[in-house]
This record gives C-alpha cells, sequence and structure tokens, in this order.
C-alpha cells in the first residue's frame, strides 16, 4: 500500500507513511512470559494471572457492568467489564481456565481488573517461556493496539531502513545498526527480561535508543544547517557602518558593557553583508538588548533605509518608541509608533508616511503586519520578544523588496541554554549579552506563605512611606468561585483604603489610554504602588522600583516569574522580589521557587527550566515551526548532542563543496535521513 493510501485512522497519530509507522515506538511492553500468583499483585502493578472463573453476572447501578470473579489458590479478584455485549458473559463460565492480562487496582471488593485482556487456558512454565513481549503504542481513540501492532509488523518488512552508516564509524562511536536497534525495540526478544535487555528498552535507555537518538539528533542538525545554507543564497541590502551609531553611543547617559560592545560588532558585521542578517540576540532582563537594537537601526538609517520594530504588546512598543524617540531625537531622524487605537486621520497619514519612506523608523505591535502597511525600502526588522510571535508573524515583514531580504534581528529576554541554540537554533546566529550593566546589585528573592499578607501590607505601608516604589502583581483581574485566587478586584479593594492616592492599576482589559496614563503615573513617580496583572511582564523600565510582591507564585512558570522579577533591579538600589505562595506546593512548584530564591542568572534559572519543562515549553515551539525532538532528552543525552553536532557540522559543510560524499556518507544517505524523520526543510527555515 502506497503511503498516499494510508488509512486517516493512523494519521489522527500523525502516521501518514510506513517509515512513520516504523519509527512509533512503544511505550511499555506485556510481559506474557510470567505469571503471578493473586497475593502477589499489588495495585498499579501489570500483571498476568492464571485463574479459574467463579461466577460472571450483570449489575446495573452506578452503571451498567460485568463483573467477573476468579480465584487461584492465594486468593481472588474481579473483573470488571464497563463496555461489553451479553453474550461476553456467556464465555465466563464458572470453574472456567483463563489467563488475565492487565493493570490491578485496589477497591471496596478487593483487587480487580478494569477491561483486562483475557485468554482461555493456562499455559505450562514451558509455554510460558515461549511467550513473546507484547508493545503497548501510544494511540487514540478508534485505534486498537492489535491494529498498531499488525501495521507496525508489516512496515518493519516494508519499510525498514537500511543501515546507511559506513562500518568504520558504527565501530568507532560503538552504535548499534540501524535496522537491529529498530526491531529490538518493536520485537524485544522473550528472554529480555532475563538478560537485563527488558529493563534498559523500558528506561529507554541502551544501544538501541543510543542509535535512535544519534539518528533524530543528526537528521535535525543536517536539516537545520541546510535550511541556513538556503538563507544564505538570499540577498539583501549591505548596511554600511555609519557614523549615526558611533554619535548615539557618544550621547549615551551610560557606558556600554563589554558584552554590549562585542554583540554590537558581531551585529553591525552581519548588517555590513549581503547575506541577510538572521540573529538572534538573547540576553538576561535588563542587560540593554534594547539600544543595540538602536545602533542596528542607526546603521540601517544611515544606509538610506528603513526599520520595522515589532514588540507583542502595546506597553512594551511604547517603551520601545520612548527610548528611540530619547537616542534618535537629537540627530532629527523620526520615529513613528503603529498601534491599535489610533485615529483614522492618524493612521492614514502614519501608513502614507511609511509607505513613501518618509519615516525611517516605525515602531509597533502585530499592527504592522496587518493589510495596508507598505514599507517603501525596508532594510531591517527587529522583532522583541520573539518567542512571543508565531512563525507567520515574524515572517510577514521581511518580504523580499526589489528581489532583497531585510536583514532581521530578533530578541529575546528569556535566555536559551547552550545545547537548546546549538541544536534547535542551528540556522541562526546567536549573540549573547552575558553582562549586567554596572551598578546592577543582585535582586534578593524572598518567599513567604500567603498567610502572612497582611504581616507584608504593614512593611509595605512603611517603605512607601520613605519615597519607595513596589509592583503588586496577581495572575488574575477577577475572582473565580471555581479557584479563588487573589485578583485584582480584591486586591483593590483591600488595597485602596491603605495606599489611597499612592496605588494605581494596571490590568489589559483596561483601554489604550488608561494604560499609557496608568504607566506614566507610575513611571513619573506621581503612584508609588502598581498593582497590576502580568502586563507588565515585558517592556516595563521604571529604575526608581525597587520591590515586587507576586501573589500565587506557585502558579506561574519558572520563566514568567524571572521575567516579572526582573522589572525591578533595574536602577543602583537594591531590589527585593517577595514570593507569595499558597500551600501545599507540588514538587514541581517547590523546584521552581526554590529556583528563583537561590539565582537571579537568567542563564541558570534558563538551564533549571530546561530541566523541568523541556526545550519545547522554553522555545515555544508550537508557534515556531522548529521540529521538536521526539526520543531526545538534550540534558539527558548531551553526549549524542555533541556528536550530532560535531557530524552535522562536518557532514553537512564537506557536501557544501558538491563532494558526493562527506566522509563516507552520501548525500542520497543524509537526504533520506532528514525525509525519515520529517524533519522538512522548509518548516525548519521558517523557524527564524
Amino acid at each position: 500500500m502506497p503511503d498516499s493510501l494510508f488509512p486517516e485512522s493512523l494519521k489522527k497519530l500523525g502516521l501518514h507513511r510506513w517509515i512513520d509507522l516504523a519509527l512509533h515506538f512503544p511505550l511499555r511492553y506485556e510481559n506474557e512470559s510470567q505469571v503471578w500468583s493473586i497475593d502477589q499483585v499489588s495495585p498499579g502493578q501489570f500483571a498476568q494471572i492464571q485463574v479459574q472463573v467463579v461466577s460472571a453476572r450483570i449489575v446495573f447501578r452506578p452503571r451498567r457492568t460485568l463483573l467477573v470473579e476468579v480465584s487461584d489458590k492465594t486468593g481472588t479478584a474481579v473483573l470488571r467489564f464497563l463496555h461489553f455485549k451479553d453474550a461476553q458473559k456467556n464465555a465466563y463460565v464458572p470453574g472456567h481456565k483463563i489467563r488475565v492480562l492487565g493493570e490491578s487496582r485496589r477497591s471496596l471488593a478487593g483487587l480487580e481488573f478494569i477491561h483486562p485482556r483475557t485468554r482461555s487456558g493456562w499455559l505450562s512454565l514451558d509455554q510460558l517461556g515461549q511467550q513473546p513481549l507484547l508493545p503497548v503504542y501510544p494511540t487514540t481513540a478508534g485505534v486498537s493496539q492489535l491494529m498498531l501492532r499488525r501495521a507496525i509488523a508489516r512496515a518493519l518488512v516494508s519499510a525498514l531502513p537500511s543501515e546507511w552508516l559506513p562500518h568504520k564509524i558504527l565501530a568507532a562511536h560503538r552504535l548499534m545498526p540501524l535496522d537491529q536497534a529498530m526491531r529490538l525495540i518493536h520485537q524485544p526478544p522473550a528472554d529480555a527480561e532475563s538478560t537485563g535487555v527488558m529493563r534498559q528498552l523500558m528506561d529507554r535507555e541502551g544501544p538501541a535508543w543510543d542509535r535512535i537518538r544519534f539518528d533524530e539528533l543528526l537528521a535535525q542538525q543536517v536539516a537545520m544547517r541546510r535550511a541556513r545554507g538556503l538563507r544564505e543564497t538570499e540577498r539583501a541590502a549591505p548596511l554600511g557602518a555609519d557614523r549615526l551609531a558611533s554619535q548615539i553611543i557618544a550621547g549615551l547617559r551610560f557606558q556600554l558593557t563589554a558584552a554590549q560592545r562585542r554583540t554590537w560588532t558581531e551585529i553591525s558585521r552581519d548588517l555590513q553583508g549581503t547575506t541577510p542578517m538572521q540573529r538572534l540576540l538573547q540576553g538576561d532582563v535588563g542587560s540593554g538588548k534594547t539600544v543595540i537594537a538602536a545602533l542596528a537601526a542607526a546603521q540601517a538609517i544611515g544606509s538610506g533605509l528603513q526599520v520595522a520594530v515589532m514588540a507583542p504588546t502595546e506597553i512594551l512598543a511604547e517603551q520601545l518608541f520612548e527610548k528611540f524617540c530619547e537616542w534618535f531625537g537629537p540627530f532629527h531622524v523620526d520615529v513613528g509608533l503603529l498601534k491599535s487605537g489610533l485615529g483614522a486621520k492618524q493612521r492614514r497619514e502614519l501608513l502614507m508616511s511609511i509607505s513613501t519612506g518618509g519615516l525611517p523608523i516605525v515602531v509597533g505591535t502585530h499592527a504592522l503586519i496587518q493589510k495596508g502597511v507598505t514599507f517603501s525600502n525596508l532594510g531591517l526588522v527587529v522583532v522583541d520578544e520573539q518567542h512571543r510571535f508565531g512563525v507567520g508573524q515574524r515572517l510577514a515583514l521581511r518580504s523580499p523588496v526589489d528581489g532583497r531580504m531585510p536583514h532581521l534581528l530578533s530578541m529575546s529576554a528569556t535566555p536559551i541554554p547552550r545545547s537548546l541554540a546549538m541544536t534547535y537554533l542551528a540556522d541562526l546566529d546567536v549573540s549573547i549579552l552575558d553582562e549586567r550593566p554596572p551598578n546592577r546589585q543582585p535582586i534578593t528573592t524572598k518567599l513567604m506563605a500567603s498567610a502572612r499578607r497582611d504581616e507584608l501590607v504593614e512593611k509595605l505601608t512603611d517603605f512607601i512611606a520613605h519615597g519607595g516604589q513596589a509592583y503588586w502583581v496577581c495572575p488574575v483581574i477577577e475572582s473565580d468561585a471555581e479557584e479563588p485566587l487573589q485578583a485584582i478586584e480584591t486586591a483593590e479593594a483591600w488595597l485602596a483604603p491603605i495606599f489611597q492616592e499612592q496605588l494605581v492599576v494596571l490590568h489589559g482589559r483596561m483601554g489604550a489610554e488608561e494604560k499609557r496614563l496608568a504607566m506614566q503615573d507610575f513611571s513619573q513617580g506621581r503612584r508609588r504602588l502598581m498593582l497590576s496583572t502580568t502586563v507588565i511582564e515585558v517592556g516595563v523600565d521604571v529604575p526608581r522600583a525597587t520591590l515586587m510582591v507576586i501573589e500565587h507564585s506557585e502558579r506561574f512558570g519558572l520563566a514568567q516569574l524571572h521575567q516579572l522579577r526582573g522589572r525591578i533591579g533595574r536602577g543602583a538600589g537594591q531590589s527585593t522580589c517577595i514570593l507569595l505562595f499558597d500551600e501545599p506546593l507540588s514538587d514541581v512548584a517547590k523546584e521552581r521557587l526554590k529556583t528563583l530564591y537561590e539565582t537571579d542568572d537568567g542563564f541558570e534559572v534558563a538551564r533549571r527550566d530546561l530541566a523541568i519543562r523541556g526545550p519545547g515549553e522554553v522555545l515555544g515551539l508550537r508557534q515556531s515551526g522548529i521540529p521538536t525532538l521526539r526520543y531526545s532528552d538534550l540534558q539527558l543525552h548531551a553526549a549524542w548532542v555533541e556528536q550530532a553536532i560535531e557530524f552535522g557540522a562536518k557532514w553537512v559543510d564537506r557536501q557544501a563543496g558538491q563532494a558526493s560524499e562527506s566522509g563516507g556518507v552520501s548525500i542520497e544517505a543524509l537526504d533520506a535521513l532528514v525525509d525519515r524523520w520529517a524533519f522538512d526543510k522548509k518548516d525548519v527555515l521558517a523557524s527564524g
């Protein structure tokens, strides 16, 4: 059967080809070679028992159920069937010998199995020893294990890939041949339990899984590096180094850090090339990414081209707009702000200036990629908090003009661990700001139970009375009876009588003008306490604010807590973040709060976040378009990651010279590898 005629039921599992079936590996195995007596079975254990039927009856409360009582010499158990036909009851004749396979549980009636598999007759020890280990696959409604097993068995005959690595590489790196590895995982031998192979397979460790991970990681590397090669065939306008950037540096009220100077050198060099820059600038909150973006904009403007700066929220867009106006104003460079809520005339005039090239810099939200926005000569696109945009949104601004692509600078305040950058971002250039601006002190983080909230307010009153400014962050705007959390409306009713005119409220349901005025009152010091939701997570820069309180901190993710905390500590004074939490805490919540308590280093936070959440969540892969890994863990399997990176670089670079083979590996073999794992080149290319 060709792939084009693949059953729709299997496509629901993401299985569209025979090779997809061959790479659809088991979650676990059912062992029919071992029999347990009823008194040996623990609740939650998957077990096989050989028993006699005692009785079979249908009950109707609380719902229609078939109950089969069975026994052996050591005790009794109940088989419970919720979905059955009446004729099924007749198969369980008292005294009949059956084998039962399933997961046990403890109920009021004692040990029971819900919807177990049953087979007629008992087997001798010799016969049991010959029973195969049955794989149990990930599945969905309408796709039975039997259907999957049959389809996968067929795939192992018709679509099992042949070995593509030279023998010398297999031997040097102790890699199991690919076909042997795949067969072992799908069809472990009967003696796998006694030889220890079963434990390796269940733990997804050992030679077979090492080989699968090597292929998966290498396929990703090859795809990403080829995508980079395709990008390098595109053309961009070279943006020559211009004195405007130097003038802006000279006019700053602070000195650039060594990390900022290094990253600016990397970016400036890229902009001068004819290959479109595609660089990610990552750095911790407050590390100074915005000024680097402004310098890149200056280089583009000095070359007579326009710059588009896209931010995910209006608050962040307005903050960027204000910064760019401050830096470019003295040099008579106009900066525009495009956002929702503009009047018809104002919007029309702004769009006209953009389309005619009269506006050199345009800062905006998603409004920049809406219908009617046309740039005359766009040379540089800056995307702040890039992981908050989908692939299509990030690429919408990068339409070629006269056959030339604009340069792209993405920025992220969520540092990405080295292992992620080297695998998922292999087609990007990455610049890292790993240095705090001078005079910045580490943020002190304290943990406090929510029961001490009143005590905290007393201290906050004294703090504000002595001129301090603080944030108080709540997770929701309105309270919910089903999930009572400290909401903005509740906190405002409680805090307003205490702080009166010192309190200002900010949340996402407020109008744009309301939010702007609230932010202005706080940033200019007219209000001392800002009560807000996570709308302040990015883009808010008030150096005088040195205290933050976060309600229900156990409900937030680690990266989000770190981002929120990054709103303070932006001046020279000592800053403190207080994480209020409700008890009891889950193990994951404890780990998150422990991390925040122990460090304010964004790269260490990112490393621990990777360990807790995995790369998919850390990078926001659902939006990114980056092909995800199915069987590899970048932390647990770091050695294989390094090897895949090494081989990927070596083989793809050699092929760039159009050699028919790379170290004994043919171009055709690498093509097949990438296709086998469905790392589509177009999707990878879109990931930037």
